[in-house]
Order: structure tokens, then sequence, then C-alpha cells
């Protein structure tokens, strides 16, 4: 399809003399981890465009920013996203929906041949709402307390009486232990962005030489600023260039009997029968957060404590896979320096991450209970192509650049009696076949748009 001229002059913008953050119109969860410990998710499809552009104008000023909070954390906080379908539905102007990337006007579920979404991972089996077009707005609502959360989703509900439906909403909710269910630490890779205004820590950036490390430039996440390229990202016309975020969403069962039994059964063959070991070889950390290619025997507590260490690491002097494995899920995810050029070839594929847990932990992780739990993946990128997608289909689900040949990341992939994952040693080890630890049970593509872009939206 034919680039619109007037996206083609957007393009050709370059950045602002003034880098600084817009904060105040930039959603808050891109930048800044809210820390709270519940969270829901509420997919609402939108009947009518008029009733649906007033219900985006009363939510508008609700709507959590990434200023920083000098009164403390609100009782609670509410962002808003769109997806293709959604824009549709409340009637944005065809020129400017056709400047939007392909990935996000297709979707997901489209896509799903590119993600590795098969089998029972394919878009068939996912949860209702999800991956059909009916979802058109994402509100996330994050709260303290479960009872703030009730009463706030109580409230968002009944004003979107008139407007449309909920047609998915997902509960979720940090473990206790900071931990997901097959009992890794969660959220020890933290991505730094110039200009945030958040502590940078070290290892949280890109990697420099001499030991240095970088923060990157916020249009890798943004759009409107300079990327890591010193250009403007690809972006929508107005209202929607400037200051919002494409995310995904993925919502991922995690399988804790099946990991359980595969991790006690190939550890008495791989290592010796240490199942920690063989847990941190597969993520590529120990499961308190400990960096294998930093302290590949044992986890070392101080270590991951200490958030000024336990991203500080590269793999330039384990090329051989020997400390960390060159499969494990976060040297996949993230190769930092591993594929040469001092990290060059990594840098325009990061993502921000924000995952959160749903459902109970197993009373017995060895016993299958019929509970659904697992983890609610999302991300923010500039580019859903670039990074989300790179990272899945050539990364997660293939291989070749980590000259693996056809091996998938081992925890991730879908099931496959043919499927392997290799553990570099004096002797390699082979874990075969493909288990199914993680299944998908739905996802979309999202914008999410800057506060006035929102309020436009709900304008005209």
């Amino acid at each position: 399809m034919a680039t619109h001229p007037a996206l083609k002059r957007f393009r050709r913008r370059r950045p602002l003399a003034d880098p600084r953050l817009e904060l105040t119109d930039i959603q808050g969860n891109v930048l800044r981890p809210y820390g709270f410990e519940h969270a829901t998710f509420l997919f609402v499809r939108v009947d009518d465009a008029e009733a649906g552009r007033a219900w985006l104008a009363g939510l508008a000023d609700q709507v959590t920013s990434a200023a920083i909070w000098t009164d403390g954390k609100p009782e609670t906080t509410l962002n808003v996203r769109l997806t293709y379908p959604g824009l549709r539905a409340l009637d944005v102007p065809d020129r400017i929906l056709e400047s939007f990337p392909e990935a996000f006007r297709e979707g997901m579920a489209a896509r799903a041949g590119l993600l590795g979404d098969i089998g029972a991972n394919n878009p068939a089996e996912w949860e209702p709402g999800l991956g059909t077009g009916a979802a058109h707005v994402l509100l996330r609502v994050d709260a303290e307390h479960d009872d703030r959360l009730d009463r706030e989703i109580d409230q968002l509900s009944h004003g979107i009486d008139g407007v449309g439906a909920i047609v998915n909403e997902q509960r979720s909710a940090h473990l206790p232990s900071g931990r997901n269910h097959f009992g890794y630490i969660e959220g020890a890779g933290a991505v730094a962005v110039h200009g945030s205004g958040l502590l940078t820590r070290r290892g949280e950036g890109t990697p420099e030489p001499w030991n240095a490390w970088r923060a990157l430039k916020p249009g890798e996440f943004i759009l409107g600023y300079e990327d890591e390229d010193g250009e403007l990202p690809d972006a929508p016309l107005e209202p929607f260039g400037r200051n919002g975020s494409f995310m995904v969403y993925r919502k991922y069962y995690m399988d804790v009997p099946e990991f359980t039994r595969f991790v006690h059964t190939a550890a008495s063959r791989v290592t010796g029968g240490d199942e920690e070991l063989l847990a941190a070889k597969l993520m590529g950390r120990w499961r308190d957060g400990t960096p294998v290619v930093l302290s590949p025997e044992h986890p070392d507590t101080a270590l991951a404590a200490d958030p000024d260490r336990v991203n500080d690491f590269r793999y330039g002097g384990d090329l051989d896979g020997l400390r960390c494995p060159l499969g494990a899920h976060i040297r996949r995810a993230n190769p930092r320096d591993a594929l040469g050029w001092g990290g060059a070839l990594s840098l325009r594929h990061r993502m921000i991450r924000r995952g959160v847990t749903y459902g109970p932990p197993p009373a017995n992780p060895e016993l299958d209970d019929g509970i659904d739990r697992g983890l609610v993946f999302t991300c923010f990128v500039a580019s859903i192509e670039r990074q989300f997608e790179t990272v899945q289909s050539t990364w997660i689900n293939d291989g070749n650049v980590f000259k693996l040949g056809d091996d998938k990341d081992f925890l991730l992939a879908a099931e496959d009696p043919h499927g392997k994952m290799t553990i570099q040693g004096d002797t390699p080890a082979f874990l075969s076949p493909q288990p199914a630890f993680i299944r998908m049970r739905g996802g979309e593509y999202l914008f999410q748009p800057g506060i006035a872009a929102l309020r436009a939206l709900a304008e005209r």
C-alpha cells in the first residue's frame, strides 16, 4: 500500500532542538513501573462512536501521566490504549488510519504465523474477545489494595453503559514472593530511557566501550523524539504523532506442573540432579535474579539484591556459552553485546517490558489443580515490527542468529517433538523434546496515545 504523502512529510521532520520529554502528556506506564500490587485489564467494545468519544473525554483527565510523583503514590492509576479496530469504531478518519504501521493495522492474530503462535497457541484457541476485532479499548487500572481496585473497576464498568461492553477482563496481582509461577524473580531487566527523570542503574541501558552504560534515546519507545538513529521514529498523522507508544499485550498460561516435572526429570541427567542449576540455565538467571553469566555455579544473594549490579553484565566474554547457554531465555530476548559490534546489533530491538502475574500460586507445584494462572506480558515500543516482532520471530523462535540452527526458546516456544535446547559445555547436553510450558491465551497490538491526543480524539 502506498505511503500517504502527509505521512512522508511527517517522517522527514528532524528531531526538535529541545529533546526534553513532555512527561505530563506521556501516559505513565511506559516510563515508570508503578509498583502497585494489583492490576486489572478491561477490554471494551465500542458500539456507538459518538458515545465512545464522549466516554474517552471523561476518562482523559483521569489518565495517569509520566510526571514525577511529588506527593507520594496515588491510590490508583489509569491508562488507556486503543486497537486498530477500536480507532475505526471511534470513526477516526481513513487518512489517519492509513498512516498507522502495517503490523498494528493487521493485528496480532493475523500475524500469528510470524510470531510462532501455532498449534495450541493459535488465535482460534484464544480467550473470547481477543484477536477477533471485538476488543477496541484497553483500560488498565492499578492499585495497592484489592478493595480499592474493586471500587475503581465498578465505577469504570458503570461508565461503559451506553458505550458498549466489556469483552475480556483479566485480574492480575504480583505474588507475595515477588516471583512468577515458575519461581523466577519478576522485573529484573529494566530499561533506562534518557529524560525519564528516574534513577538510571548500571546495565539498564545499552553497553558502551570501557565498561560504561548509556540510557537509550526516548524515540526507541515514544513517538516524536530522537531515536538511536538520530531520527524521529515513523509515526501516524496528528494528533497521534507525538508522546504515544505502541503496546503489545500477551496473556500466557504457565503450566507449573509440567515445568516442575520436566526440571526434576531433566536435572538428573543434565546437571547431576541440581534442579536449580537447570532452571537457571533455561532462564539465564537464577530464580533470585542472579545472572548466570556472572555466577554460573550458584546464586549470589548479595548480587541479586544490589540494583547497581544485578543487570551489570555482558556476554562478550562468554561467546561460547560455557557460563550462560547461548539459548537461555534472557540471552535470546536481549543479547546485549553477544552479536558483536559492542551491542549495536541488538540496540534497535529493545523493549520496555511490564509483566504481572495472574492467578494464585499452586498449593502443590507438581499437581494440576485446574486453576488458570500465568503471566500478562506487556511491552512498549516505537515499532512493533522492528522491536517486538524481531525479538519474537527472529530471536525467540529462530536460533540462526545465535548459531543454534532451529533451536527455539525452550521456555516460550510451542510444543515440538523435534525441538531441543543445547546446553554448552565440555560435553554439551541436550534437552528434548520441546514441551509446552507456556500457552498463549490471547493477545492484541495496541496504541497508547499521548493524553492530549486522547482528548483530541474524544473532541473531534
